[in-house]
């Protein structure tokens, strides 16, 4: 004797939909996938960049590395302010891509578009600013392999410290460049009216969750690399 078991026709539903197990739609739960196995990623780069730093005795000052500020005069220092102002930018853009994923919900085509373009707009800034300081350091002798700053205690520094700098930040920066060339297809497709005939905005807030995952990491890259 045997016996077969059926789906209700709500459990049916859930997938016939396009949805999870979950009740959250399949496409929402790929993107967190992929950005948990993302995470992963960063956090070998971070704890490999820390159990370097902390198991070194000497290692740059990051207020004497990151000192310079665009357009400046000549000898004057500030200390991470530009790092600082890059990261504020970016956390904007978050607070943009937020109130682009409210409009969507609310199926406000406009301020999808006003919002998107702002976000837009912040994440070109920050890869701007971030491909000046890469400039700037690149100029002042430092590159993979390459290091011209000296220890906190004054004594020669290995190239750990600038292979895991253009590694880190530069890893960061492809992701935010992938994240506004996303976000750009998004407000196209805003524009042709696709969610609207779609009846919903639900690729906007997928593009919301990796805008918001890329700057929660830049966050983590602040602390780790430019404070401690």
């Amino acid at each position: 004797m045997s016996t077969t078991t059926t789906a209700s026709p709500n459990e049916a539903k859930l997938w016939v939909g396009g949805k999870s197990p979950f009740n959250s739609e399949y496409g929402k739960v790929m993107m967190w996938y992929f950005l948990m196995s993302d995470a992963f990623t960063f956090g070998a780069f971070l704890i490999s960049y820390g159990t370097v730093r902390f198991s070194t005795n000497g290692w740059p000052n990051s207020n004497e590395v990151f000192r310079s500020f665009p357009f400046a005069p000549e000898g004057v220092h500030a200390p991470l302010v530009f790092v600082s102002i890059m990261t504020f930018i970016l956390i904007i853009s978050s607070v943009t891509m937020v109130l682009a994923v409210h409009a969507g919900k609310n199926m406000d085509k406009q301020g999808v578009v006003r919002n998107m373009i702002w976000t837009i707009i912040g994440g070109i800034a920050f890869l701007s600013c971030q491909a000046w300081e890469w400039n700037h350091l690149f100029h002042e002798g430092a590159w993979w392999g390459a290091n011209p700053f000296l220890n906190a205690d004054g004594t020669a520094s290995t190239t750990n410290f600038t292979n895991f700098f253009f590694t880190i930040t530069g890893f960061h920066g492809f992701h935010v460049f992938s994240g506004v060339v996303i976000n750009i297809i998004m407000l196209i497709m805003t524009l042709l009216n696709k969610f609207e005939q779609r009846g919903h905005y639900l690729m906007i807030e997928k593009a919301g969750l990796y805008w918001h995952f890329v700057d929660l990491v830049w966050v983590f890259v602040f602390t780790i690399f430019y404070l401690l």
